[in-house]
């Protein structure tokens, strides 16, 4: 590579060279009227010598012979036309100092304005050439980018200087009204926001790129929305501080995603916080092959522990992720146990064999639906399963517990809901306990995308179907949340937890489900209402309008860390819990479901099943 280099630099300076020996020798014949004796012919071969050693030695020294034809741009030409006007000062001084050279100095003035012509113009033909090349290439896809800021300058710059050219800008989008009209690389800002649809229609548009890097949820949204009727896929850059620091390109355009639509600020956790809750120690996780439990196990082998144990009953999501953490550290000791939290003889054995410092309870039954079906499922797993676990992590002397709970647990109208915030009871009266040395604690979110349980997969699916894609009710609304945002703030929940709290992540807003099927109908290319039919199929059991965060008695409490909320332990009589509890596992047992339910609504009063509010 570096003789390639060093090649074309000894060709870029004999280029060079040759242009210096012609504009110095044109300046001779201007300016004396195209005839040269003798002496002026010795004076034009000195001034040529110097010029050529004077030139050379600046441009290198300006860093003109590393900047590739191809790219070239303002700042290489203010480079030259310096060069130029030091290397003229320099000629004349050499004029005026030696008695060899008196030929005037308006030759040398001359010279400079046509070398300086003559190097620029062969400098910027390859990328004059190369725009004309592509204002002919007639099989470019029309792009229209959102966004005239710095994403949008370097996103028009990486589309119409790219090698191999795909795409041709027509022009800007952007809601800054002084901007509208001006031109950015020779693009035009043709409208705002406003204007998307029928600037697609107009300049027939293939694709848009949101160069919006901060661009909120709703604004992403209502990109979206507005190309509902105009047949373009949409995609977005990366965020702006992955293209500063180098993590990513600016020509790594990807298809806008579901997250986009979220819309959600980046999560910053202590990692020196997290790193050491973590590193060293032994973490046991159930529900290990679910969304949170896998990411979570993918987080925290970042922070170097000793061994993660995945404890699942579902063989093929523990073996998968068993595959990709060991694929990017094969000497980590990655522990996989195939089995139920229900089972007290596996927790004994698993716990007795690895003795695990921290436990994340992940396991759980979440679909509202089927647990309206099945409140004995629930009681067994949810409250049950959860209540093994901690005795088994109180017994085996684990330094932390921490569960996760669920936005329903808050005014539950469902078993599942109601069965989350008995297993969050459990998990404040073992803090309260004194004799306990375990740190126990819930961490509350919403839905996360993309889980086996939540919305967009059954979306997809439906799409792919040609629909129709089934919506309970046009006003409902959910909290949403990624994946590895969610596990990440667990972790920042457990590193800072002492014991009792529930923590509550901050979900920021809801978003509509009808407005997510109509997005996602749109950025699979479909219009939704025409292609995709949208069914409004009404509210199931169990299910509410819109979730909440915050029990009432709550708010007033809860202290704010960052994007995590945090409630402190409540008074609860542990004894009558208990009391409780076994017999909500005897009526599990016995399958009445409906004295399960009473007997849930008695231990949880705020229980209202089936409001649908």
């Amino acid at each position: 590579m570096m003789l390639n280099l060093n090649f074309r630099k000894l060709v870029t300076v004999a280029i060079d060279v040759f242009l210096i020996w012609l504009s110095m020798g044109l300046a001779f014949l201007i300016r004396f009227d195209w005839q040269l004796t003798p002496a002026l012919l010795d004076a034009y071969i000195y001034f040529a010598i110097w010029a050529s050693f004077i030139k050379v030695i600046l441009f290198d020294i300006f860093g003109v012979y590393r900047w590739s034809f191809r790219f070239a741009s303002v700042s290489e030409a203010a480079n030259i036309v310096r060069v130029g006007m030091i290397s003229t000062l320099l000629l004349i001084a050499v004029a005026f100092f030696t008695k060899s050279a008196k030929i005037g100095r308006s030759v040398l003035l001359i010279d400079y304005l046509i070398h300086l012509f003559l190097v620029t113009g062969a400098r910027f033909l390859p990328r004059v050439l190369m725009k004309f090349q592509q204002a002919y290439k007639g099989n470019l896809k029309k792009v229209l980018i959102v966004g005239a800021g710095s994403a949008g300058e370097m996103v028009a710059r990486e589309l119409i200087s790219a090698r191999k050219r795909q795409y041709s800008p027509v022009g800007f989008i952007d809601d800054n009204p002084g901007k509208l009209h001006s031109k950015i690389h020779g693009v035009k800002v043709l409208g705002t926001m406003d204007d998307i649809a029928s600037i697609v229609k107009r300049y027939h548009v293939e694709e848009i790129i949101i160069a919006v890097p901060s661009a909120s949820g709703k604004v992403v949204r209502d990109i979206v929305s507005k190309c509902e009727k105009a047949e373009v896929k949409i995609k977005t850059v990366p965020e702006f501080h992955k293209i500063l620091t180098g993590e990513v390109a600016i020509k790594q355009i990807r298809d806008v995603r579901l997250e986009d639509l979220m819309g959600r600020e980046t999560v910053h956790i202590n990692t020196d916080d997290v790193s050491s809750f973590v590193r060293g120690k032994t973490i046991l996780i159930t529900g290990a092959g679910g969304s949170i439990g896998s990411e979570l196990a993918r987080q925290i082998v970042r922070f170097d522990p000793e061994k993660i144990i995945a404890f699942d009953h579902n063989e093929n999501d523990v073996y998968f992720l068993g595959l990709d953490i060991l694929g990017s550290r094969p000497n980590f000791e990655f522990v996989t146990v195939i089995g139920d939290i229900k089972d007290i003889g596996l927790l004994k054995h698993t716990f007795s064999k690895y003795g695990p410092d921290i436990v994340f309870n992940a396991a759980a039954h979440k679909h509202v639906p089927l647990m309206e079906e099945n409140p004995a499922a629930a009681v067994k797993n949810n409250i049950i399963g959860s209540r093994n676990l901690m005795y088994a992590a109180e017994h085996y002397g684990a330094e932390s517990f921490v569960m996760i709970s669920s936005d329903k647990a808050v005014n539950p109208t469902s078993v599942m809901g109601a069965s989350k915030r008995i297993a969050e009871m459990m998990i404040q009266t073992k803090a309260k306990t004194k004799t306990v040395r375990t740190k126990f604690m819930a961490v509350r979110f919403g839905n996360v995308i993309g889980s086996s349980g939540s919305v967009v997969p059954i979306f997809k699916k439906q799409i792919e179907k040609g629909g129709p894609v089934t919506v309970t009710h046009p006003n409902v609304k959910r909290f949403f949340m990624a994946p590895r945002e969610a596990a990440q703030l667990v972790l920042q929940a457990g590193a800072i937890g002492r014991g009792g709290e529930v923590f509550i992540l901050d979900m920021g807003e809801q978003i509509k489900i009808a407005d997510l099927a109509k997005n996602l109908i749109t950025l699979s290319g479909f219009e939704p209402g025409e292609d995709i039919e949208i069914k409004f199929i009404g509210l199931r059991p169990g299910e509410k309008m819109h979730e909440e965060m915050l029990l009432d008695a709550e708010h007033d409490q809860a202290t704010k860390h960052d994007k995590i909320y945090i409630t402190q332990p409540k008074e609860f009589d542990p004894v009558k819990l208990r009391r409780n509890i076994k017999a909500l596992q005897r009526l599990s047992n016995t399958m009445n479901n409906e004295r399960i339910v009473a007997k849930i609504k008695e231990m949880v009063p705020f229980y209202d099943r089936g409001t649908g509010c």
